[in-house]
């Protein structure tokens, strides 16, 4: 297997995204797997009753997001997640497109910690989680000591 890229290779300003199409099955998938049954994401006359008017996401199906761009492409495989925050800022209904981004903000060479920036935009500009994550980078390439 490939390893990302190692602190040495980052830098400060380094972004990825990806967009996502978030369905009526994502939403009961991961529930399913999470256990989270909450009526906001699972049942339509609950959902109209609440501020929302219709079912949302699970805030953290949006978030888990990230963790895919911080395991595949930024640092990329052999990543360790330290830390999460996040800010759900706007609700996320299904069929609406997210774009998740995150940008690196900080190198700590001497800890071989990064700290990135989160953030998840809807398809009308509105960002609907914001936050910051820590992570481990792989420490070394394959076949080589640094």
């Amino acid at each position: 297997m490939k390893l990302g890229k190692t602190i040495y290779e980052l830098h400060v300003g380094d972004t990825v995204s990806h967009t996502k199409h978030i369905t009526k099955e994502d939403v009961e998938q991961f529930g399913e797997i999470i256990k989270d049954y909450n009526p906001a994401h699972f049942d339509a006359t609950y959902a109209k009753q609440t501020m929302f008017k219709k079912r949302i996401s699970h805030g953290m199906l949006i978030g888990s997001l990230f963790s895919g761009l911080l395991g595949t492409q930024l640092p990329g495989n052999g990543t360790i997640y330290t830390k999460q925050s996040l800010i759900f800022t706007q609700p996320v209904y299904f069929e609406d497109d997210i774009t998740a981004s995150i940008t690196v903000k900080t190198i700590d060479i001497f800890k071989n910690r990064v700290t990135l920036t989160c953030e998840a935009i809807n398809q009308n500009g509105k960002t609907v989680i914001k936050g910051e994550a820590e992570v481990m980078p792989p420490v070394k390439k394959e076949g080589h000591n640094a």
